[in-house]
């Protein structure tokens, strides 16, 4: 029998280890430049934890153990626990609290999806306890940052209102809202043109379908909808919203232009009223990073805000505003492999010391620990089973730099491995 990994896992070799790392020591980076400060949760979650109230389903929770008393889950994404964490193992805690995290997570495959991937690996923020303008920003300046350190130019960022446009849905009556609103994020014409409902709700569906393009084109479109004072409001802020982030950029781009010959790409910012997120605590503004490329487009990361999930966890139902994002991992090395900034080989050891006989154990051993006092020497130590072409052999093919011959008598002979 050959043993594989099960449907939906696999494994991480070294040289993929090497570049996950790479991809995830740079965004660090930028967490760590922004005031964030990592925090890990439990792999492992009670169901209505990770269910979050039913903002998401339980058919994509892969449970573990199903019992009167309890039911447990491995976590499919990261906001519903840290949101627990938030509110009881950080009570107390001052705001806004400025957390990230480098995790997997786990999703049961769905019926007819293409990849039968299971687990995935994720890098996010999540920062607690602060709403308004200025948040919303930083998270979303913080995600171009993250894009733009990771050496990316060809994505775009679409921004939507969950709350505008959940209201907005409000008109349809509750037999067909659902379904309405399973279109339009499906981005599905042919239903909505098809469903048992009055032409001018139709013109309603089919507006909101189209609610997606140039920032400018889409807000003087909107303005046009008969909206009440909250619609408003949200459609108000997410114009200052959009201002904020177009100037920000510039200032950013101008900046970079004064300090380098080369400027970042600015980044094309998509508003989007149709943007409708199956993970459904969000209330505010939400969002998708969308690479462009030969290959076709990839959704690299997604986040909004939600301002009641927190208290679903509170012990008195108190609640904080929240807002975050999560990049996928496997997504950002398909698009980042083809650049070449990936590693293309695993780190090869500087030295391969060799004791030459039994009596030479113990000072090839001490001649290694001297070599690794360095702290970024790489040492490996050959077990004595090679013969002297096989040990050079052996070094040539792992790209080792030197070899240390020892002798019983602790006198150690150096040789350069040709490349």
């Amino acid at each position: 029998m050959v043993y594989q990994p099960p449907a939906g896992a696999r494994d991480l070799l070294p040289l993929d280890v090497a570049q996950k790392r790479w991809i995830e020591d740079r965004l660090q980076q930028v967490f760590h430049r922004w005031g964030y400060h990592r925090i890990i949760t439990s792999t492992l979650e009670r169901l209505d934890t990770l269910m979050a109230g039913g903002a998401i389903q339980r058919s994509t929770v892969l449970q573990l153990q199903e019992s009167d008393d309890e039911q447990l889950g491995l976590r499919p994404e990261l906001t519903a626990s840290i949101a627990r964490t938030a509110v009881t193992r950080m009570a107390g805690s001052t705001h806004p609290l400025r957390l990230y995290y480098n995790a997997n997570v786990f999703q049961r495959a769905q019926e007819g999806s293409y990849s039968r991937q299971q687990e995935f690996y994720q890098a996010g923020v999540e920062l607690v306890g602060a709403g308004g303008l200025l948040a919303d920003a930083e998270v979303l300046l913080l995600l171009v940052d993250c894009l733009r350190h990771l050496g990316l130019h060809q994505w775009s960022i679409i921004l939507g209102e969950a709350g505008l446009t959940r209201s907005l849905l409000s008109v349809f009556p509750l037999p067909l809202r659902d379904k309405v609103r399973k279109a339009i994020a499906k981005l599905d014409r042919m239903t909505l043109e098809t469903l048992p409902m009055s032409a001018a709700l139709r013109d309603r569906a089919l507006l909101l379908l189209d609610l997606r393009g140039r920032p400018a084109d889409v807000l003087q479109r909107i303005a046009t909808l008969d909206l009440d004072a909250t619609q408003q409001s949200a459609l108000n802020n997410l114009k200052s919203l959009v201002d904020l982030l177009q100037e920000s950029d510039r200032h950013t781009l101008h900046r970079s232009a004064e300090r380098s010959r080369r400027s970042p790409t600015p980044h094309t910012l998509i508003l989007d009223l149709s943007l409708i997120r199956t993970l459904d605590y969000y209330t505010g503004v939400v969002f998708e990073v969308v690479n462009t490329s030969e290959a076709g487009q990839s959704v690299l990361g997604q986040g909004g805000r939600y301002d009641q999930l927190l208290g679903l966890y509170h012990p008195d139902g108190q609640t904080y505003p929240g807002i975050g994002f999560a990049l996928q991992i496997e997504h950002l090395h398909q698009v980042l492999l083809p650049t070449g900034q990936l590693p293309h080989q695993t780190h090869s050891s500087d030295w391969l010391v060799v004791p030459e006989s039994p009596q030479a154990y113990t000072a090839a051993l001490a001649y290694a620990q001297t070599l690794r006092d360095d702290k970024t020497t790489r040492v490996e130590l050959d077990l004595g089973t090679r013969t002297a072409a096989e040990t050079h052999d052996y070094a040539y093919r792992r790209r080792i730099a030197q070899i240390a011959w020892v002798k019983p008598d602790g006198k150690t002979v150096i040789e350069t491995v040709n490349p």
